[in-house]
């Protein structure tokens, strides 16, 4: 379902891109070519700061938006998911937040304030609160970063974790595709 936000903006879906009908968009919301936006998914700019200002909520070009994920900003703060990136099922982002390019998200992981590198891979089950999490780096499931945590105790993408995130992301750009094709059979 797309919607207006009280603001009245609507969401901007390009036309290769596939929004399971069950998933809601609703307001500054851009999704990019060859996105794939499953089943109860939540992408919701309503929000605005203290001058009515707000900034889009942003799906980069061959990314996917697994089931039940939730995206969200505080007072209209900028959330953008980079290109080729996957964020995995039932996880939440909430801005502001930047997810960089070929970045995999694990299962019921959060972000919150912060931005997460270019091909990095967060597992399943992690926190991330405001602290940066630089390009190729690694976190394990169940890892909790705050804005206190050293990182210097942690890996980069090990890459049978590359392999894994770039298999993840090609499966769910076809499936965009195949259901496009078969969006009005439903």
């Amino acid at each position: 379902m797309l919607r207006r936000n009280p603001r009245g903006d609507y969401p901007v879906v390009h036309e290769t891109a596939f929004v399971d009908p069950t998933a809601v968009l609703c307001g500054n919301v851009i999704v990019n070519e060859h996105v794939f936006i499953g089943p109860y998914a939540v992408i919701r700019a309503d929000e605005v700061d203290a001058d009515g200002h707000m900034e889009p909520i942003v799906i980069g070009a061959n990314s996917n938006i697994q089931d039940g994920v939730v995206i969200h900003s505080k007072d209209g703060a900028a959330v953008t998911i980079g290109q080729h990136s996957s964020i995995a099922h039932r996880s939440i982002v909430h801005g502001p937040c930047i997810v960089g390019s070929r970045v995999f998200l694990g299962f019921n992981s959060v972000l919150f304030n912060c931005r997460v590198g270019d091909n990095a891979v967060v597992r399943h089950n992690c926190v991330v609160d405001g602290h940066d999490i630089p390009d190729n780096f690694y976190l394990p499931s169940a890892t909790v970063v705050t804005g206190a945590t050293d990182l210097t105790a942690l890996e980069t993408v090990p890459e049978s974790a590359q392999q894994f995130s770039e298999s993840v992301m090609h499966t769910n750009v076809s499936l965009a595709q195949a259901y496009r094709r078969i969006q009005n059979e439903f």
